[in-house]
């Protein structure tokens, strides 16, 4: 009697518990087809708001899983829901949008489209940044689960979504109703491939891992005039000089050092004409930062110097700098440490622990953070995808030259990624979703 209960807990176990092997054969099975996806996407990118045909190609290969799909849900974007019984609801999220590059990988299937931006120009386009292995893997976990239903109980929220290389696109979907029109998630997954970790590593950050990155512009006023006569002039151009030299005391004089913020002027215009002193000076800021506390700081400062700046030139009040916040913020990305923690142990057990890298924060700017910063406080997760052949990285630190890197037309992620992604982001929506 005793035995033949232990043999019923053993099959029990069995058929709750999807083993390793049932993943990694799954995975197998699936990666011929999807090398085929992956490489249509690649030649086939579109840019961000542009991504109509991806979108679709991605919504139908969810259908034919038996996904409940949903087309154009903040803009191009896609939901595919799939329901197993009761219990938790899991997210994964991927990206879709291309980038205005021109790609020079030499792949027999490199992309060679041109589209028209949103300024009218004709421009390359290119999956510089790695989003077709992305979508690539979001499908490849999609196919895996579907086989291994009977192994998992939840529902699995699955999301193509539009324009991250702009920020907009989660804002997009989630001002389109995602969390209202759509199962409210327990849980937010990602991934994203790295261009500085070898094929086969998975890289992780707990906490902060993404900052908020804010887009700023000041249009510096001032008189023009003829070049010879300065004194007749309040000089826009001086005078944006000297904002911008004066804006670099904020992060190191009015920040605490321990706290991460970054404010560049990337771009600077004024001017037509060496002898013409001009009316107006443009500049264009990018500044980031992780608590909301320091972003304020930081948009008060630009403001105060920019006009305090003004002023000390002696103009007017109706000549003070236009200092306009974009309509463009993307919250900082903030892993949550007890599901970092309860992922990575999966990984260990899966993959193990030398294959795990852990990442610094980076100032670097990615709206999948703003999942986890609704009323609904999810958590959310996204882990780094190493995408490097490990030869390669070993051949580039030989010669000491540098290996391309994300946004880079040369840009190639080595394919074996696409199998570590699947079957690391099955195992951990595998482990979220477990009947155990």
């Amino acid at each position: 009697m005793k035995s033949m209960f232990l043999f019923f807990l053993f099959c029990l176990s069995i058929t709750a518990a999807p083993t390793q092997k049932d993943v990694r054969d799954s995975v197998d099975k699936e990666f011929s087809n999807l090398l085929k996806l992956y490489q249509h996407l690649h030649a086939n990118p579109e840019i961000s708001f542009q991504e109509e045909k991806t979108g679709l190609r991605l919504g139908a290969e969810m259908k034919k899983l038996g996904f409940e799909v949903t087309q154009n849900v903040g803009g191009f974007g896609v939901v595919c829901v799939l329901k197993n019984g009761k219990g938790p609801t899991v997210l994964v999220r991927t990206d879709t949008d291309a980038l205005p590059v021109k790609e020079a990988t030499g792949l027999p299937f490199a992309s060679t489209r041109t589209t028209t931006d949103d300024s009218g120009k004709t421009v390359p386009t290119m999956h510089a940044c790695a989003h077709d292995v992305s979508m690539t893997c979001w499908n490849g976990v999609a196919r895996v689960l579907t086989q291994l239903k009977q192994k998992w109980k939840g529902t699995l929220v699955f999301i193509a979504q539009p324009a991250e290389e702009r920020g907009a696109g989660a804002k997009a979907m989630l001002a389109d109703g995602l969390f209202k029109k759509f199962p409210v998630p327990d849980y937010c997954l990602a991934l994203h491939v790295s261009s500085d970790q070898p094929a086969g590593t998975l890289g992780y950050t707990s906490g902060f891992a993404m900052a908020n990155v804010d887009s700023v512009d000041i249009t510096v006023r001032g008189v023009g005039g003829h070049g010879s006569q300065p004194q007749s002039t309040k000089d826009p151009i001086v005078l944006a000089s000297q904002i911008v030299l004066a804006l670099q005391t904020i992060v190191s004089r009015e920040i605490h050092p321990l706290d991460p913020a970054v404010v560049t002027v990337g771009s600077i215009h004024g001017g037509t004409k060496h002898n013409i002193i001009p009316d107006e000076v443009h500049l264009q800021l990018t500044i980031r930062s992780y608590s909301d506390e320091v972003r304020e700081k930081l948009i008060a400062a630009i403001k105060r110097i920019a006009i305090g700046q003004a002023v000390a030139a002696g103009l007017s009040e109706e000549k003070h700098p236009l200092v306009k916040v974009k309509d463009e913020y993307t919250p900082a990305a903030y892993n949550d440490p007890k599901l970092v923690a309860r992922v990575n142990g999966v990984f260990e057990k899966w993959f193990g622990k030398d294959v795990m890298i852990e990442r610094k924060p980076t100032m670097g700017g990615e709206d999948f953070g703003r999942y986890g910063r609704t009323e609904h406080k999810i958590p959310i997760y996204m882990f780094r995808l190493g995408g490097v052949s490990p030869a390669a990285m070993k051949r580039a630190q030989a010669l000491g030259q540098p290996l391309p890197s994300l946004h880079s037309a040369k840009f190639a992620p080595d394919t074996d990624c696409i199998r570590t992604g699947v079957t690391a982001m099955s195992a951990a929506v595998l482990e979220l979703l477990s009947k155990n």
